[in-house]
C-alpha cells in the first residue's frame, strides 16, 4: 500500500514537517511493509518554505533583516536551483513569534521588503510570498518602504514605522520604488479578509496582535488613510479584494505594488506536486490541530480531502481535536491521549500513536 501523508502544521504545537514525520513513524511501526510518502503541506502561513523545500530542488538562502520590532533577525527563504523563483514566508522576518511582547502600533513589515529585495538582487524573476503569522497591522507600509517607497507626514517628515505611521501619512513618493520582477509577485493567503470593515485586518486580526477595542478603531482609520494615499499616488488596489487584509493589510500594500493573491493551500499543493502523488496513492493521511466545520471551507485539510475525493483515494484525518462530524475516518489525539492537556504535553508521541491507530484500522 502506498500511503501519502500530507498534513498541515498543528499550529503552535508542531510543524507540518514534524507532524508528517511522526505520523509516518507511527504508521510504519504498525504496517512496516507499506510505502510511505511524507509530503507536508502549508496554506501560506507557518511552514510554507519548509513544505516547498521538502518537495523539490530548492536551496535555502539566509538574509539578516530588521525583525518586526527593529531588532535584527536572520531570515531564511528559498531560491530554486535555476535561480529564477523565490519563495518567502512573511513569518520569517516579521512573525508574531519574534516579538517578546505584542506591539500593535510599532511592529512593522520592513524586514519582509528587505527579504523581497534580497530575492530580486539574487536574480529571482518571480517571487511567491506566504502571508501568515504576522506581528503587525501596517498595511504593508514597512515592506513598501524597504522596497524604495518614501512616505511623509504633512510637514514633509518621514513617517514612523508600523501602524503608528499610518495615522500621520500625508503623501508618498514612488520614484524609488522597485519594479515588480518580470514573472510577478504572488501572495499565498490563508484568508479572504478585505483590508477594512468588520471582517478586515484590524477588526479580525488586530486583537491577536495586542490591539484593544479602541486600538482597533484607530488602526482601521490608519488603514483607510493608507489606502487613500496609495491610490492617490497611482498605486491602485481595491481594499475589498479578498486577501487584502492578510498579514495586517500587507496583502493590500503588496497588491498596490502589483502583486496578485491566490489560495495558499492550493498553490502549495501545486508546488509540492500533491495531485501527482495522489494519482498513485492508495490512501492519504492528512490533519491539523483542530478539525471542525471550517475545515471544509478553504482550509488546507479540506483542500487535501477534496483532491483525494477527485482521485478516488480514501482519506483519514488526524487532528488534535475532532469537533465536527467527519465524512472520512478520523483519529483524535485528545481521544487517544485521554485529554487535550495530555495530547498537547507530548504532541509528537501522540501523533506517532495516531499514525499507528490509523494504520491498524486498515485491512491488509
Amino acid at each position: 500500500m502506498k500511503v501519502l501523508i500530507a498534513p498541515d502544521s498543528f499550529k503552535g504545537t508542531a510543524s507540518a514537517t514534524a507532524v508528517s514525520g511522526a505520523l509516518a513513524a507511527g504508521w510504519s511501526a504498525a504496517r512496516a511493509g507499506d510505502d510511505i510518502i511524507a509530503l507536508p503541506q502549508a496554506d501560506g502561513g507557518e511552514g510554507t518554505c519548509a513544505a516547498v523545500a521538502a518537495s523539490g530542488d530548492w536551496r535555502w538562502c539566509q538574509t539578516e533583516v530588521d525583525g518586526p520590532d527593529g531588532r535584527p533577525v536572520s531570515a531564511r527563504w528559498l531560491l530554486d536551483r535555476d535561480g529564477q523563483r523565490a519563495v518567502i514566508e512573511l513569518a520569517e522576518p516579521c512573525g508574531i513569534a519574534l516579538l517578546d511582547r505584542l506591539d500593535p502600533w510599532r511592529a512593522d513589515t520592513h524586514g519582509l521588503g528587505r527579504l523581497i529585495g534580497a530575492a530580486l538582487a539574487a536574480g529571482a524573476r518571480s517571487v511567491q510570498i506566504g502571508l501568515g503569522g504576522s506581528a503587525s497591522t501596517d498595511g504593508g507600509a514597512g515592506a513598501l518602504m524597504a522596497l524604495g517607497l518614501k512616505a511623509f507626514d504633512a510637514s514633509g517628515q518621514p513617517i514612523d514605522r508600523g501602524a503608528h505611521g499610518l495615522r500621520t501619512v500625508a503623501y508618498v513618493d514612488t520614484d524609488g520604488l522597485a519594479p515588480l520582477p518580470p514573472g510577478g509577485v504572488e501572495l499565498l493567503v490563508d484568508t479572504a479578509a478585505p483590508l477594512r470593515g468588520p471582517q478586515g485586518a484590524a477588526a479580525v486580526f488586530g486583537p491577536q496582535k495586542g490591539a484593544t477595542p479602541a486600538d482597533v478603531e484607530h488602526l482601521e482609520d490608519g488603514l483607510t488613510r493608507w489606502a487613500r494615499i496609495l491610490n492617490a499616488a497611482g498605486l491602485q488596489a481595491d481594499p475589498g479584494t479578498p486577501g487584502a487584509g492578510a498579514a495586517g493589510g500587507a496583502g493590500f500594500g503588496l497588491m498596490a505594488w502589483g502583486a496578485m493573491a491566490t489560495s495558499g493551500s492550493q498553490r502549495i499543493a501545486e508546488l509540492t506536486d500533491l495531485e501527482a502523488q495522489l494519482a498513485t496513492a492508495d490512501l492519504v493521511l492528512t490533519g491539523e490541530g483542530r478539525f471542525d466545520g471550517t475545515s471544509w471551507t478553504g482550509k488546507l485539510v479540506g483542500h487535501v480531502l477534496d483532491a483525494a475525493a477527485r482521485h478516488g483515494v480514501p482519506a483519514v484525518v488526524v487532528a488534535g481535536q475532532v469537533a465536527a462530524r467527519c465524512a472520512v475516518p478520523a483519529v483524535s489525539l485528545t481521544d487517544i491521549a485521554g485529554s487535550a492537556e495530555a495530547a498537547m504535553a507530548d504532541p509528537l508521541h501522540w501523533l506517532r500513536a495516531a499514525g499507528s491507530v490509523a494504520a491498524q484500522r486498515q485491512r491488509r
